[in-house]
């Protein structure tokens, strides 16, 4: 009995030890593309923007290469699958991948979003490509989709980028409206994404 006591207290140990110091995959890099893509919907469109003032534009200045922007307003996961072709079209390198917000909108199921998003994800990473997966909150009150987008990105090896309005919903020198930032909150989502797209390219 004392030597199994001791075998389960070692294993338990060994367990916990791995959690804490087993590096986790490191997330897969681009091998192919030559093009940084944005594809999204209504915040990957830039809606609440001055002109110039979207994600995709801040990115371009800042990497000092055209960044395509595919973000269609109020665009779900569903819709995001069923534009994939038109992405891998355009022989894609990097993906910033925003969706999932609209889905919360409209109470789709989150089987339902997570199973989309995966699909997604698996047809960018088979063309060679990496993908940053940015999370969006599940609500407008909280974050639901936290665990799930987390959950993603490790079990894809996905860059990824917390919850993109993180900070900024109800604030109105961020917002343009309850669900889109300004110019303001577009820096700073920007500021969020950069450092991970070069990390993904490798710069």
């Amino acid at each position: 009995m004392k030597r199994l006591r001791l075998y389960i207290a070692l294993t338990l140990a060994l367990g916990v030890a791995g959690w804490l110091f087993w590096p986790e995959p490191a997330p897969l890099l681009p091998t192919t593309g030559s093009t940084i893509v944005i594809f999204g919907d209504s915040l990957a469109a830039g809606v609440g923007a001055a002109e110039g003032g979207d994600i995709a534009s801040r990115l371009t200045t800042a990497l000092g290469r055209p960044i395509l922007n595919l973000g269609v307003p109020g665009d779900t996961t569903a819709d995001g699958l069923a534009r994939i072709e038109e992405l891998l079209a355009a022989d894609p390198q990097v993906v910033i991948l925003l969706l999932g917000g609209n889905d919360a909108l409209k109470q789709v199921p989150v089987e339902d979003i997570f199973a989309n998003l995966t699909r997604i994800i698996t047809r960018i990473q088979a063309v060679g490509a990496a993908v940053i997966l940015v999370g969006e909150p599940g609500g407008l009150y909280g974050n639901r989709f936290e665990k799930e987008y987390e959950r993603l990105a490790r079990t894809y090896r996905t860059f990824y980028v917390p919850n993109i309005l993180s900070g900024l919903i109800g604030r109105a020198e961020y917002m343009s409206d309850y669900i889109h930032p300004n110019d303001a909150g577009y820096q700073k989502a920007t500021e969020r994404i950069l450092p991970v797209v070069q990390d993904a390219l490798g710069v």
